[in-house]
């Protein structure tokens, strides 16, 4: 045991007198720089880490280096910095009381080390790494126009993909539908360049090359650029492109707008549509249904068959075919069946009945249609529903059963489809009149338009008993309506005028009385106009009232009378002036009531009554006539106060009688 121990004393005291060897300068290793990060256009603070003793920081050199070249940039004499001549003369200044050099406007060009040398009390260093970063612009990515076709040998471009002014070179990767990209030997690759601006920033360019498939005829690629700051890494992404796939056309098919059942009338598109891109040439064939052969149809530019409006001769098996101008293979469709719904040839019997009052009639509608129909029977002047169902009974017919009736025969699962068909009804029997008398106010020597209607069947005419000139106008084919042109003479006024309607079955007559109006007798009933006016009436309540019940018919509108008469712009001026004159005398009336009341000659309010008397000389001194041609409506201005009105006799004429 004791020669161990003797062993290792004698080697820890050769270990403690053995001289330490002394380190070759320049051989030892230099601590790693401090690094300083900012971005383009910032200002950079390198702080000296020399001893902060006053000392050390009052004689200092700053020194660039640059390929292991050191250039002297900035001095500092107690406490006082100079910058020297070069690029950074102008961007170079002391702060924190000489510890830090502030360098402004850093540029890509300033990534380097930067050293602060102390002179005292003995030599020093420290360097500073300088990183300089610049955030790229947004990518911009440009799909390739032309398209990829699927069965190519080599991958082919599919989109590229830019990055402007970044600093250092961003790094660029491709996704597809949301998926990383990577280079993979005849499928995937991507190609990237770097340019170096004047500025000294990089735009990065890269290509994405691929081998595509038909599935990726919708699929998005885009580009996304990773890059460092300050603050961290960062990334931009790229708008979303489709690139156009080119792939063979495996099937063609036939395409119906509007979808669902069609009717004649709906605008009808008929087109041809395929899987491949680019599509086929189309071609659109109809079957020919008595020779069985498909006969093409005319499309417009666009390939589509249009058929408006469409007909049940549109019906029919229609072909699609495509022509691959690449390959020249023509692929059909699957033939289609189309059909357009209908209702054709509505038709009733009898179709142009003719019956005697009392009898019966029946009515049947029949039309063609490629579905069930229904059936309606309308009045036509009412609209009023009578039958549903394609049979309309009428019993025990009147003449005002006369007339039109139209059948409507629809198909109720198709909106919108139907067909009408009228049929007029004739009742056999003597002319109806609007009228059978009528008074008619005229003046002498004015043209009169007086018109009279009648109807029956067989259709009536109608003639005057006077001279003039007449003419006929047919309402419809059992009605028709006469107008005659005749001068007011004193022979008209004592004959009135009458016209008579006619038919195989007998005739019938209205009477139309004239009247003189003048400026003193004006009728309740009369008009007085300048120039042109007009007075229609319908009378059926005094045919009945005088035993002329058959003259009464529906739908009848009354005669017209249209009278021209000869202007009179004196006539106002006569009527302003009575008008005047009558409000003078009442004005003055008044003013003698009061006088006499005022003298106590006139008892109004006291007990018993005196009457006005006047001397016998004078008692037909006092008699006012008001004459006034306006109408009774307008006469109103000269009533009583009390409001009572004017007697059906009353001819517009005022008299105040101060006689008694």
């Amino acid at each position: 045991m004791g020669l161990p121990r003797l062993v290792c004393a004698f080697l820890l005291a050769a270990c403690c007198c053995c001289p330490r060897v002394a380190g070759v300068p320049g051989e030892a290793e230099q601590p790693a720089p401090e690094l300083v990060e900012v971005e383009v256009g910032s200002t950079a603070l390198l702080k000296c880490g020399l001893s902060q003793s006053q000392g050390n920081l009052s004689h200092v050199d700053w020194f660039s280096v640059h390929k292991e070249k050191r250039t002297l940039i900035f001095r500092v004499r107690h406490g006082q910095g100079q910058s020297e001549p070069g690029e950074y003369e102008q961007r170079l200044s002391l702060q924190d009381r000489g510890a830090t050099l502030a360098l402004t406007q850093v540029t890509p060009q300033d990534e380097r080390i930067f050293l602060c040398q102390g002179k005292r009390p003995r030599s020093q260093e420290y360097r500073i790494q300088l990183r300089v970063y610049k955030a790229p612009e947004e990518p911009n990515i440009q799909v390739n126009p032309l398209g990829i076709p699927v069965n190519s040998k080599e991958p082919e471009e599919v989109a590229t993909c830019v990055g402007r002014n970044g600093y250092p070179i961003p790094q660029v990767i491709w996704y597809k539908n949301g998926r990383p990209l990577k280079e993979e030997k005849n499928r995937v690759h991507i190609q990237s360049s770097q340019t170096v601006e004047s500025s000294g920033l990089y735009t990065l360019q890269s290509i994405l090359k691929a081998q595509l498939v038909k599935e990726d005829k919708d699929a998005q690629f885009y580009c996304e650029l990773n890059y460092r700051l300050p603050s961290g890494n960062h990334m931009k992404e790229s708008r979303e492109v489709t690139v156009p796939v080119f792939y063979p056309t495996e099937k063609v098919w036939l395409e119906v707008e509007p979808v669902g059942m069609l009717k004649e009338g709906d605008r009808v598109e008929i087109r041809c549509l395929a899987d491949g891109n680019p599509p086929p040439h189309f071609s659109i064939s109809k079957q020919n249904p008595s020779t069985r052969e498909a006969e093409e149809e005319t499309t417009n530019d666009n390939g589509v068959l249009v058929l408006e409006p469409a007909r049940k001769e549109h019906s029919g098996r229609y072909e699609c075919q495509g022509l691959d101008l690449d390959t020249m293979i023509s692929l059909p469709s699957e033939p289609q069946e189309l059909l357009v719904n209908y209702v054709s040839d509505v038709r009733v019997s009898p179709a142009a009945p003719e019956k005697q009052e009392g009898s019966s009639l029946t009515l049947t509608c029949e039309a063609e249609s490629s579905q069930d129909l229904e059936f309606q029977w309308l009045r036509e002047e009412t609209g009023q529903v009578l039958e549903r169902g394609p049979v309309l009974q009428l019993h025990d017919l009147k003449r005002e059963a006369g007339g039109s009736y139209r059948c409507v025969a629809s198909v109720p699962s198709i909106p919108g489809l139907n067909r009408t068909q009228l049929v007029k009804v004739a009742i056999f029997g003597p002319p109806w009149m609007a009228f059978k008398e009528r008074k008619v106010w005229v003046k002498e020597n004015m043209v009169l338009n007086l018109s009279c209607e009648a109807s029956g069947h067989p259709r009536p005419t109608i003639s005057w008993n006077v001279n003039g000139t007449a003419s006929e106008q047919d309402q419809d084919p059992q009605r028709v309506l006469s107008t005659l042109n005749v001068l007011v003479t004193p022979e008209l006024l004592e004959t009135g005028v009458e016209c008579t309607a006619s038919n195989d079955l007998g005739k019938n007559t209205s009477v139309l009385f004239l009247e003189l109006v003048n400026l003193t007798t004006l009728t309740p009933d009369s008009n007085t106009t300048t120039g042109l006016s007009t007075s229609t009436a319908s009378k059926p309540g005094l045919a009945r009232e005088q035993g002329y019940p058959h003259l009464v018919g529906p739908g009848l509108a009354g005669a017209t009378m249209t009278t021209r008469k000869l202007p009179e712009p004196e006539s106002q001026g006569v009527v302003i002036v009575a008008v005047i004159v009558c409000i003078l005398v009442l004005a003055v009336l008044g003013a003698v009531l009061y006088f006499l009341y005022k003298k106590g000659k006139l008892p109004c309010g006291r007990s018993g009554k005196q009457e006005i008397t006047l001397p016998p000389s004078r008692k037909s001194e006092f008699i006012v006539e008001v004459k006034s041609d306006k109408l009774p409506e307008e006469m109103g201005l000269l009533q009583g106060s009390s409001g009572d009105k004017r007697a059906p006799g009353d001819q517009g004429e005022k008299y105040i009688d101060l006689r008694h």
